[in-house]
């Protein structure tokens, strides 16, 4: 995996999870920005999830399993995108809400892909 799009996932999806936050502290909706934002985070989910499947099919292994390395990959990728859609369903602050914690949990999803690749360890 590549440290450094993992640290640019997280970060962002923390990024987003302030955002929407603050949008839910003022008691409003997931508006059409935060759906930009969205995608935005979505993108790199979905940049990170090809390069690991090509450096799977190349050959290379997480330290910690290729299944279980696969399954937090494929919640990574579809985490944000499937609050999002909860949130349009949930037309008020609680669909913000809803947006941000799906952001929370994907910065922590990241934090253990790097450590099933291999990253944490010395």
């Amino acid at each position: 995996m590549i440290d450094a799009l993992t640290v640019a996932v997280a970060v962002a999806a923390l990024a987003l999870a302030a955002w929407c936050g603050f949008a839910a502290y003022r008691d409003q909706p997931t508006k059409d920005w935060h759906f930009i934002g969205m995608a935005l985070v979505s993108l790199l989910g979905i940049v990170q999830l090809v390069i690991a499947v090509v450096q799977l099919a190349r050959g290379q292994s997480p330290e910690q399993g290729t299944a279980i390395f696969v399954a937090y990959l494929l919640g990574a990728a579809v985490c944000v995108p499937g609050t999002g859609f909860m949130s349009l369903s949930e037309r008020t602050r609680w669909g913000s809400a809803t947006v941000a914690a799906g952001a929370v949990v994907l910065a922590v999803l990241e934090v253990r892909l790097f450590d099933i690749w291999g990253g944490g360890s010395a």
